[in-house]
């Protein structure tokens, strides 16, 4: 049976994971997000999030944060294995889960081509 947890083990939570995926320097982006690919040794995708003060206030920030989350546990087993994510949303997009898992789609299959094995 397919799990759609969220827990600790997919998430990236340590600064040296996120400084690991922005120095590899492979992102691909759309109208709403643009997302940061590094391959990693688990056998799940795993999830970073960077929603700045830019995206608007607190509400707005948290917003983000849960359907960027939600969107990750609901198609983490359609993305390519081994690959750490870091997600920032655009500036002036709105929160869409059913928009955002077609994003993360996308993006996670143009970043597992453009990375190499």
């Amino acid at each position: 049976m397919t799990r759609f947890d969220f827990p600790k083990s997919v998430r990236l939570l340590k600064s040296s994971d996120f400084d690991r995926v922005f120095g590899r320097k492979c992102s691909v982006s759309d109208g709403l997000v643009i997302a940061y690919f590094d391959r990693c040794e688990q056998a799940r995708p795993r999830l970073g999030l960077v929603v700045s003060r830019k995206c608007g206030n607190a509400v707005t920030r948290n917003r983000w944060k849960r359907a960027l989350r939600e969107a990750f546990r609901r198609v983490q087993h359609d993305l390519p294995r081994g690959l750490d994510i870091v997600v920032l949303p655009r500036r002036g997009a709105q929160p869409n889960v059913s928009r955002l898992q077609e994003s993360l789609r996308k993006l996670a299959n143009r970043a597992a081509s453009k990375l190499p094995n």
